[in-house]
């Protein structure tokens, strides 16, 4: 398997995990509806990718968030940002 989304049963023992995905990514990547995607190399050749809207600074949700290896689909969207 390739892809896995998380569950809101999976995603909530992976909390703190989600959070630290959006607060220290590696890239983010924009969606086509103005949503963010958050992605962070979770092991090797694996990546925590989190999908989230940003409402304003301090506010915003996560709309889903998974772990995949197929990462070439996500760096095909425009980068906005990445670490240095």
């Amino acid at each position: 398997m390739d892809s896995h989304r998380l569950s809101s049963h999976e995603m909530a023992a992976y909390y703190f995990e989600v959070l630290e995905v959006i607060a220290e990514p590696e890239r983010i990547f924009g969606g086509n509806a103005g949503e963010l995607i958050a992605v962070k190399e979770h092991s090797p050749g694996k990546y925590f990718v989190v999908i989230y809207r940003e409402v304003n600074e301090g506010d915003g949700s996560v709309i889903t968030a998974f772990l995949t290896k197929r990462i070439k689909q996500i760096e095909r969207r425009r980068m906005l940002w990445q670490k240095e």
